[in-house]
């Protein structure tokens, strides 16, 4: 049954379109990273996986050929939809269609308006105390993808992204400097029960890293 099953397997997986299915990765992951990525960062996420990497060998023998082709396809495939591919130099993104800015101005407008919510206040109060900090810090203290409210944020002003100056394919977010004057502070460490708060992130930190290192 065992040999059955891996043949079955083999046969569907000759059956792919592998120009499709690495379209298919690309946009997967531009969607969970939520910002522009540079080719070799897609093509890095890509190969992690085995079957992908297999995949993009089956496009093309030069993987940089096969990324190529691939992200033709996937412009094509997201043509005429709401979202769009977006290319400047040697980076990707996915954003909102020109032809429906009107909208999204609108429901940007709206949001601005809008009071914040837990999940806001409560990411914002990790930027002030915390920054600058990585977006991936921000998911992992949080425990859920914490992209759609960093733009939120940045949209109102009140955060400002930078790049990581340990890394130069990281981002990291800090409090604005008319967040900063709004609220008065000339010190970071004046923020109300900063020491506490910060004891608690660095507690956080450390259980974290354990379990990190009990799962390797």
């Amino acid at each position: 049954m065992q040999e059955e099953d891996q043949q079955i397997n083999t046969m569907a997986d000759l059956s792919l379109d592998p120009e499709l299915e690495i379209s298919k990765r690309i946009e997967a992951i531009l969607f969970w990273k939520g910002e522009s990525l540079s080719k070799k960062d897609i093509l890095k996420f890509i190969e992690m996986d085995e079957e992908s990497k297999e995949l993009l060998s089956k496009v093309n023998s030069d993987k940089e050929i096969a990324f190529d082709i691939s992200i033709e396809k996937l412009k094509k495939e997201m043509s005429g939809r709401g979202v769009c591919l977006l290319q400047i130099d040697d980076s990707y993104a996915l954003r909102t269609s020109p032809s429906i800015a009107g909208l999204i101005e609108k429901l940007q407008i709206e949001e601005l308006n809008k009071d914040l919510g837990k999940a806001t206040t409560e990411t914002l109060s990790l930027i002030i105390y915390r920054g600058p900090i990585r977006r991936s810090d921000i998911d992992n203290i949080r425990g859920v993808n914490s992209s759609y409210i960093l733009r939120n944020l940045m949209i109102r002003g009140l955060i400002d992204k930078d790049v990581d100056p340990k890394n130069s394919r990281t981002n990291i977010y800090k409090p604005s400097f008319e967040l900063l004057s709004y609220l008065g502070v000339t010190n970071i460490e004046n923020l109300p029960n900063y020491k506490e708060v910060i004891n608690e992130l660095n507690k956080f930190d450390e259980d974290f890293n354990t379990k990190q290192e009990s799962a390797e």
